[in-house]
């Protein structure tokens, strides 16, 4: 492992050299002053990327057996065999020291349970991009210090690794190099209007028949979507759009994957989903409740305060927490799962949310793929019971997810793992932009007002792609 001290800059700005590569990512941790905005990341030139399309899963475009699932974990336990008994060299407790980067779309979830065939849509979105990184920058707000980070793999340890983790470094030094000292400001120029794919008495029909299951016993609750699209405006890069959603709706959990010449990701997630430390430590920090924020200060308060006295929106919140706590009952240590908050609220530059917080502590013997699977997709964006709300979200929403209601991760060799919600995302697919929201049904929900809720959630990307100033 060599780690390199660099010159610290705004990490969109050390993203230039790398937003054309075909497969690259920057996590962009983009609200300041909170302990989970802390790190950024930029992963580029993986040593091997692994693509799950609908039938198969590959590596580097070679058929790869078993489910994409198992293709990640058997690649990170293969790459990271040794990484316990690694040296660690002396330099700030980087979270993230080089491994897998990439999304789980939300049909992933096809492998873990039996659920409906998804449905068939253009263009058509893998369901997983994976990228395994041997360097990356790493980039700490708090202390305004920034690194390169180069383990050396695939190579064995030793000369070798050492030899190699020194070239790549290298290279990575040689790229960052080339990159502006601030970023670029976006050009707010006119661009595309995202148009809805389902008119409003379609989806309010599909919320009204989500509250009939509910009144019949199947579910108690179910998350709704809606999805937008538009035409990718011609000359707006991924890196101007990404800009432009940042500065609209900044959040802890951003991010801009370049997944191949014609898929990327551009996300103002504010949820994490998973999170895992190298010792084994769980937590996950699911979102539900959401009102707008207000047009100044009196109203902005109540608001809140209408937010968090809410009873339809503390009980979803608290559904789905419960729901958390199941699932990680699965691969936790017993008695050690605890609710460190529950129904809190936080601010984000367009919206209040309640969020509450699950811990616990993994089963020794299992990794960060196997508590992907306990939990994916996440509850949050599925509902309670999970299985049953997901089979009837495919009879209504009648379209695949794609990536959205996913997760992008990070998953290092040495174990440790963090993950958000992909949501609040655009998703650029060859010539199109996609964009996606919903929200929680539940027994009192009133289709008219989800709808409009969905709207609130959609409106940073619909200004972003259209090119309106903050």
């Amino acid at each position: 492992m060599l780690i390199v001290e660099i010159p610290y800059r705004d990490p969109i700005a050390a993203f230039v050299p790398f937003a054309g590569d075909a497969v690259a990512a920057l996590l962009h941790s983009a609200v300041p002053g909170e302990e989970r905005s802390r790190w950024s990341y930029i992963a580029a030139a993986p040593f091997l990327v692994i693509r799950a399309e609908a039938g198969s899963t590959g590596i580097d475009g070679r058929p790869a057996p078993g489910s994409p699932f198992d293709v990640l974990a058997r690649e990170l336990a293969r790459l990271g065999a040794d990484a316990a008994t690694e040296e660690r060299p002396e330099h700030p407790a980087i979270p993230f020291r080089a491994g897998a980067v990439g999304y789980l779309g939300y049909e992933l979830g096809r492998h873990l349970e039996r659920l409906p065939a998804p449905w068939p849509s253009a263009p058509a979105v893998p369901e997983m991009v994976m990228g395994l990184y041997d360097v990356i920058a790493a980039f700490d707000h708090r202390e305004r210090r920034a690194f390169v980070v180069s383990s050396g793999r695939p190579a064995e340890a030793g000369p070798a690794r050492q030899a190699r983790a020194e070239a790549r470094a290298q290279m990575l030094l040689d790229r960052l190099a080339t990159a502006p000292e601030v970023a670029p400001e976006p050009l707010w120029q006119p661009g595309a209007r995202l148009a809805a794919t389902a008119p409003r008495a379609e989806v309010e029909a599909a919320i009204a028949r989500a509250i009939a299951y509910i009144h019949a016993g199947d579910i108690f609750q179910a998350n709704i979507t809606q999805e937008m699209r538009a035409p990718c405006p011609a000359g707006l890069t991924d890196l101007e759009l990404y800009g432009r959603l940042c500065a609209l709706s900044p959040a802890p959990f951003s991010a801009l994957l370049r997944c191949g010449p014609d898929l990327s990701l551009l996300s103002a997630s504010p949820e994490r989903f998973l999170r895992l430390s190298a010792t084994g430590e769980v937590e996950t920090r699911p979102i539900k409740g959401t009102r707008p924020r207000g047009r100044d200060a009196a109203e902005d308060r109540a608001l809140a305060e209408a937010l968090l006295a809410s009873p339809k929106d503390r009980a979803a919140n608290l559904m789905i927490g419960e729901r958390w706590r199941n699932d990680l009952g699965r691969v936790c240590t017993l008695g050690s799962i605890t609710v460190p908050s529950l129904c809190a609220l936080e601010r984000f530059a367009s919206v209040h949310h309640l969020v509450s917080e699950v811990r616990g502590r993994l089963r020794p013997g299992l990794g960060a793929v196997d508590l992907l699977k306990a939990a994916f997709p996440g509850g949050s964006i599925t509902g309670a019971p999970k299985i049953r709300a997901m089979e009837i979200i495919h009879e209504l929403e009648r379209r695949p997810r794609g990536a959205y209601c996913g997760a992008v991760a990070w998953l290092g060799f040495d174990g440790a793992m963090d993950s958000s919600i992909i949501i609040r995302t655009i998703t650029r697919a060859g010539g199109e932009l996609l964009a996606q929201a919903g929200g929680g049904i539940v027994a009192d929900s009133d289709p008219a007002a989800e709808y409009e809720e969905s709207l609130v959630k959609l409106q940073p990307l619909m200004r972003a792609v259209a090119g309106d100033r903050p």
